[in-house]
């Protein structure tokens, strides 16, 4: 029998495998961006390292719409995200559309709640956002 938690890896698994290629997405310019702040000190970033991983997140549907940036918070923000502010818990994830700040989710609990919390996120981009190219 089949445990929830089992049924999303599978699903997970299965939209990492209709994704693409990493090099056709990488082609494409991104109208969104998904900004992971980190620190190489934090537990709850390498958990989220482990249990969703880059690779997972930028093969799924929601990374093709937004591919994920991280930036190690310890060196700084790049001066393309100074608007990103008031910020101190690490993660946090910050769904960067045009420009602007449309949301974000702060910390990480475990995978299936990110996943919903990060459908939740994406249902907030503007609509020339949520188009794939």
């Amino acid at each position: 029998m089949q445990t929830p938690f089992n049924r999303f890896r599978t699903r997970r698994a299965l939209l990492a495998l209709g994704a693409g290629s990493v090099a056709a997405r990488g082609a494409r310019a991104a109208a969104a961006s998904f900004v992971m702040l980190e620190r190489h000190d934090c537990a709850w970033c390498r958990r989220w390292l482990r249990e969703v991983g880059e690779s997972a997140w930028n093969l799924s549907d929601l990374g093709r719409r937004a591919p994920l940036r991280r930036v190690d918070v310890a060196r700084g923000l790049p001066p393309d995200l100074g608007f990103i502010a008031n910020w101190r818990f690490t993660p946090t994830f910050v769904l960067v559309a045009q420009g602007r700040e449309i949301g974000r989710i702060i910390g990480y609990q475990a995978d299936l709640f990110f996943w919903q919390q990060a459908e939740a996120l994406f249902a907030r981009l503007p609509p020339s956002s949520r188009e794939e190219g």
